[in-house]
């Protein structure tokens, strides 16, 4: 309806459709300007010029204006406007020449253009309607009038004779404006819930659309470094088979040049010796004794094969059982393997920092809450529940309950000391309190160079070989698993714990006379090898 009656606003007052190329007069009114030039042409004899619309009079022929703005709406307007001769319906008043209905009046049942819809009344009993809707539609099933209330207790659009002497008398009954704004607030209501809704979802596939981005990335990322490590790991076996086969055939040729000069030496010795044989038998079947007696010494006759050769004999025939040494390659081969550093790949770092309201009052804590320090003062702290009362211990800040995470931390500047990781219900007080000495905490122990790990007391000794003075705490919540490394190169695993965790974890450091220090730490890292 709305649409009609701006349609009314952009028509010309002289052709009676909507404005081409409107022009204005001195007066404010438009026209199409072919319309008003027309006109004012027909005026031009008379030499009397005035508005079609006003009358008012000009004392020379107008100038025309061209108004843009009131063009770009016309044309806007048609853009928009849809095709009324599709929809079939025509204006029931124009009987001669068919024209398209641009409105609807439900009292009088007839169809209007625009030319009609300016003169046929516009009183409040009057229900002007979209075209393209049925009349019927509009109108009470029964009686055949206009549905013109709403009886909220049946929620349905009633007639007067309903409300009158129809099954609606006696009912609540409303207008259908007031009816149509309450429903039309409720569906507003609605509509902000499903806008919600609609947002909390797309936050959702937003959120799922940026993880699978990472995952996506990630799973790059891992590919690029395997096809690497791969690389690199087919380069380092490619060389060692070379030199493994150069250090076979270069040993085997040795020894068969060796054996080839020693088997040559062997033969002249045993013909030498088939020769002494062959002359000793002479001798031996000689009737005459004094041809016999007048040979010269004999002695050397008997000699044989010296120790000399028998040495160089068994030194080949060992070097030639174990031709390539093959055990030795067998050692290098895994000390490759082991070499290639797969341990680590840090995708963030996790920041930790020391809680001092659990440090025991013997210890003091850096301001960045990175380094834990023996003292022998006491920093007389306030007495709470969550203070370690016994020994120089300190919890961290954060806790964590899922997924893998590691933190580096230089035990150089200590005497003694113990990194590891409890439950918060740890005791705070007494021997049993001690992050080791429970069920509650695990971790590893330095004393001097000598490292040992510890769960529930019951102690384990390590191999006194760590090298370096840092080491790497690794938790991977899911699997159960709280290792430790001695951060040598290639980083070296020492041992690992695994459980049934049960509560959050936090970090936990104890140090007697000296400094340890957090140094860093990952999140979501590569699981690593087993500790051995």
């Amino acid at each position: 309806m709305a649409s009609a009656y701006l349609r009314a606003e952009l028509e010309c007052s002289i052709c009676l459709n909507i404005y081409t190329d409107p022009v204005t007069l001195k007066c404010g009114h438009n026209f199409c300007r072919v319309c008003i030039t027309r006109l004012l042409d027909t005026q031009e004899g008379s030499g009397d010029y005035s508005c079609p619309e006003c009358r008012q009079k000009f004392q020379e022929r107008p100038a025309l204006h061209r108004n843009i703005t009131l063009n770009n709406i016309a044309k806007n307007f048609l853009s928009a406007e849809p095709d009324q001769e599709e929809s079939g319906v025509l204006c029931t008043h124009c009987v001669d020449s068919p024209v398209p209905a641009v409105i609807s009046c439900l009292l009088c049942e007839v169809y209007l253009c625009d030319k009609h819809l300016r003169v046929h009344n516009k009183g409040p009993e009057h229900i002007l309607c979209d075209p393209t809707l049925s009349p019927e539609s509009r109108k009470c099933s029964i009686h055949k009038k206009i549905l013109e209330y709403y009886c909220t207790e049946d929620e349905t659009c009633v007639c007067v004779s309903c409300c009158l002497i129809g099954e609606h008398k006696g009912h609540e009954m409303e207008s259908l404006d007031e009816a149509s704004g309450k429903k039309r607030n409720k569906m507003r209501n609605i509509l902000q819930e499903l806008l919600i809704r609609r947002e909390e979802m797309e936050g959702r596939v937003q959120s799922l659309q940026e993880h699978r981005r990472k995952v996506e990335e990630k799973a790059a990322g891992d590919t690029e470094t395997v096809t690497v490590l791969f690389r690199d790991l087919r380069r380092h076996l490619e060389d060692l088979e070379k030199r493994v086969l150069s250090e076979i055939s270069g040993k085997a040729e040795r020894v068969s040049l060796s054996m080839s000069d020693m088997i040559q030496e062997l033969e002249i010795k045993k013909d030498e010796l088939s020769r002494k044989i062959h002359h000793i038998e002479e001798l031996c079947n000689m009737a005459d004794p004094l041809t016999v007696l007048q040979e010269s010494d004999t002695g050397d006759l008997c000699d044989t094969e010296d120790g000399d050769d028998r040495e160089r004999r068994d030194k080949l025939l060992h070097d030639g059982g174990d031709v390539a040494g093959i055990s030795h390659t067998l050692h290098r081969l895994s000390d490759i393997i082991r070499g290639v550093n797969v341990y680590f790949y840090i995708q963030g770092a996790e920041h930790i920092s020391l809680d001092v309201s659990t440090a025991d009052n013997y210890l003091l804590i850096s301001e960045d809450r990175k380094s834990a320090s023996w003292t022998d003062r006491n920093q007389n702290r306030p007495d709470t529940r969550q203070r370690f009362q016994y020994c120089s211990q300190v919890l961290s800040s954060q806790s964590f309950s899922s997924g893998r995470h590691y933190w580096d931390v230089n035990v150089g500047g200590s005497g003694g000391c113990t990194v590891g990781m409890c439950y918060p219900s740890i005791r705070r007080r007494g021997w049993q309190s001690v992050i080791g000495n429970n069920k509650k905490s695990w971790c590893l122990e330095r004393s001097g160079n000598q490292y040992s790990v510890r769960h529930d007391n019951n102690k384990i000794l390590l191999p006194a070989n760590t090298s370096s003075n840092r080491v790497r705490i690794y938790l991977d919540y899911e699997a159960g698993q709280i290792s430790f490394y001695d951060l040598c190169d290639p980083i070296r695993p020492l041992h690992t714990f695994t459980a049934s965790f049960t509560e959050p974890l936090h970090v936990g450091l104890w140090v007697w006379r000296g400094c340890i220090k957090i140094c860093g730490g990952g999140s979501d890292v590569r699981t690593p090898p087993r500790a051995w």
